[in-house]
């Protein structure tokens, strides 16, 4: 059984115009994604700034409200839930946040933007207790415990990422979904932070759905890959064969990006022309194919539908083989 399935998910948010705000039209930001996420498992999500990414990790965790689908965690629809039923789920799904500079409230120490959600659950029987568990989920992220009483501020970017990552712990999660928790930290410390998250879901059997448009960071840490483009996957599969045989022309445009160390590569760089279409109005047929250097006259009329190409790979393209 999956821990999380999400079942043609749609987040549109409607654009506002003119002294009386009426709806002119919505900003598609995600169109009718489905994935699974199993037990234990780490699920990639890639694509470009824009494609709807972390719109639909909030979605997926109800810090955005879904237009249209559902998300079922443990075979329980949470789109469903409200007040009290869901703050009591919220507790077997978290979030890392990109910035690790703006997710930290200021004005709280660390000891207290911990305790607030053991707090919250009722998960210490004791004061004594609940000073335990802090200290213990700062040693699990590899900080000293005397740093619960300083102030976000005192601390480093990645340092900063650490507290997030043991907040998001504290209430012993079964999936934690991470947006982008790399993308704004030095390159050696990315690397500390993602064997970190690979050493606590060793650990405590976690399940990830990691979001980055680092394709590199993605197949290190994912068993499995989606790929994004204007709000629709476009392309899955296991990351190997997906780094390896991509089958959609995006996929293929995003690992040709991908920087390689051997200087006598002969990977052919793929530059796509112009930029991504606005989700208000989003091209007919295959979204892609004002981009596509391979697209063909029904690319503009027909929108292609996600089909499995090889066992275990799926594609949105007419041309994948």
């Amino acid at each position: 059984m999956n821990l999380l399935e999400v079942k043609s998910l749609k987040v549109h948010f409607p654009v506002k115009h003119g002294l009386f705000a009426r709806v002119k039209g919505y900003v598609k930001a995600v169109d009718g994604v489905s994935l699974t996420v199993g037990p234990g498992e780490t699920v990639g999500l890639v694509g470009e700034s824009g494609c709807g990414k972390t719109t639909l990790g909030r979605a997926i965790i109800r810090l955005l409200e879904p237009t249209d689908g559902s998300v079922l965690f443990q075979g329980e629809d949470i789109t469903q839930l409200n007040g009290g039923e869901l703050r009591a789920r919220r507790r077997q799904f978290q979030m890392i946040f990109q910035d690790p500079y703006g997710s930290l409230n200021p004005r709280m120490t660390v000891g207290q933007i911990i305790g607030e959600a053991i707090d919250i659950h009722q998960l210490a029987a004791s004061p004594v207790a609940r000073a335990q568990r802090i200290a213990q989920l700062l040693k699990d992220v590899g900080l000293d415990p005397l740093h619960a009483e300083r102030y976000p501020h005192e601390f480093s970017g990645g340092q900063r990422q650490r507290i997030g990552i043991a907040r998001a712990l504290a209430v012993e999660p079964k999936l934690i979904v991470c947006d982008e928790p790399v993308s704004a930290l030095d390159v050696s410390v990315q690397a500390q932070i993602i064997n970190l998250l690979q050493d606590l879901q060793r650990e405590h059997g976690i399940a990830y759905l990691f979001i980055a448009h680092d394709l590199a960071v993605v197949e290190h840490i994912s068993q499995r890959v989606l790929v994004m483009y204007l709000g629709k996957v476009v392309e899955q599969a296991e990351a190997k064969t997906l780094l390896r045989e991509p089958k959609h022309p995006y996929t293929q445009a995003l690992i040709s990006a991908v920087p390689v160390v051997d200087p006598d590569s002969k990977r052919q760089r793929i530059v796509l022309p112009g930029d991504v279409p606005s989700p208000i109005n989003p091209p007919g047929g295959c979204p892609f194919h004002p981009r596509c250097p391979l697209a063909e006259a029904r690319c503009k009329t027909e929108a292609p539908s996600l089909r499995e190409i090889k066992p275990g790979h799926w594609a949105a393209c007419h041309l994948a083989k």
